[in-house]
């Protein structure tokens, strides 16, 4: 099962860590897949809901939907900084004459 975890992460993970470092319209996009997944899986955990994993007969308990959806949650503050707030870096400042 690690192998596979850790398969998925190569496969998946380092190519969304790559475009959310060098593209604000992917951070954008991140903070607002983040904001509904936190929004998701707290409801998930109010609502008492068990998550089952596909293709698996691992079933998540309402507890483990509550703190992903505090990750979540900091993601999308992360994303939403990077992405809407923060100036990028090597912009230039353009001044009014």
């Amino acid at each position: 099962m690690l192998p596979v975890l850790l398969t998925a992460l190569v496969i998946f993970g380092l190519p969304t860590l790559y475009f959310a470092v060098r593209s604000r319209e992917f951070r954008k996009f991140l903070a607002g897949a983040f904001f509904f997944s936190a929004g998701t899986l707290f409801y998930l955990y109010l609502a008492n809901v068990s998550v089952p994993l596909l293709g698996t007969s691992l079933v998540f308990a309402p507890e483990t939907s509550f703190w992903r959806s505090i990750v979540h949650a900091g993601f999308f503050v992360l994303c939403f900084y990077f992405g809407f707030i923060a100036k990028p870096r090597g912009a230039a400042v353009q001044s009014r004459v």
